[in-house]
């Protein structure tokens, strides 16, 4: 017999408060947690992304695209011809999410094109599209960046800073100061080395990334040579923190390219939400089998 829903609730809340102490407590030997005030850090001008266990960030305005630059190569966006209205299985009761890809942006290489034009028309046909976070697979850079549900919270040391959030606790390490790795062994979330400027950025460097991530949620294909810098910088006086992120991959696009995200200040207790298995939303485009294996 399941527990009843508030005692769920609460188990939850507590397994994820005891990961994130974890975290906390793991974190401690290399230098300030997360939590103090920045001037109990060892530079005041770092900015404190994490002044209690309870902020994290939520993604801000609607929908869960990249935002273009006002000018120069930007990020892939919706095709016209087949809007996407933001959560299409509110506004349609169809569970198949409908994202279709403009193949006419100029940074996309010929094979990138093809690729994409064969699952837009899988997506047309009615196929579900693949999205990182309906199959529980790691999200990747800047992929990380789109996940519209869970907020993101920072764990801040004195040489690494910890990104994660709650509905699986992958988790992003930026190690500060240090140079990259000679050869980074190619993996989900690359290699992260940042430092911070202006008393308000965290600038992260990313490389040695694997292939088997998407750069967006219209399945753009990268290669393991994609690079990634990403600009965190805290505005409006601490109430949003913008993201600014250039994206290079010589082996997938013409030119490199620039995108925006923007978070939001959420005061949000952190809730352990499995994704891999005791997945409660079933409607979440989960594949089902045309028959049974036996």
């Amino acid at each position: 017999m399941s527990a009843p829903s508030s005692v769920s609730s609460k188990r939850k809340r507590i397994a994820a408060s005891t990961i994130l102490a974890s975290l906390f407590c793991a974190c401690a030997a290399f230098g300030p947690a997360q939590g103090q005030s920045p001037s109990s850090r060892q530079d005041a001008s770092i900015p404190n992304f994490s002044p209690s266990s309870t902020v994290g960030w939520l993604k801000a305005g609607v929908g869960d695209e990249f935002l273009s630059p006002d000018t120069g190569p930007g990020p892939v966006v919706s095709d016209p011809a087949h809007g996407y209205s933001g959560n299409f299985l509110l506004t349609t009761g169809n569970a198949k999410p409908f994202k279709i890809a403009d193949l006419t942006n100029p940074i996309l290489q010929p094979w990138v094109v093809e690729k994409m034009r064969k699952t837009n028309d899988e997506v047309l046909a009615g196929k579900v599209g693949f999205t990182a976070r309906s199959r529980c697979w790691p999200h990747g850079v800047p992929g990380f960046l789109l996940y519209p549900v869970h907020p993101i919270f920072f764990i801040q040391t004195s040489n690494e800073v910890v990104m994660t959030w709650g509905q699986d606790f992958q988790l992003r390490h930026v190690f500060l100061n240090v140079p990259h790795s000679a050869n980074p062994k190619p993996s989900w979330y690359g290699e992260s080395v940042g430092h911070y400027e202006n008393g308000d950025t965290l600038v992260v460097d990313t490389i040695g990334f694997n292939d088997r991530t998407y750069i967006d949620n219209f399945r753009t294909p990268h290669t393991d040579k994609l690079h990634v810098v990403e600009r965190w910088r805290m505005i409006e006086n601490g109430r949003f923190i913008e993201v600014v992120f250039t994206v290079d991959d010589p082996d997938a696009f013409y030119a490199p390219w620039t995108a925006t995200r923007r978070f939001r200040r959420a005061e949000h207790e952190m809730i352990e939400e499995p994704c891999a298995e005791n997945n409660q939303h079933f409607d979440w485009h989960i594949p089902v089998a045309d028959r049974t294996d036996f």
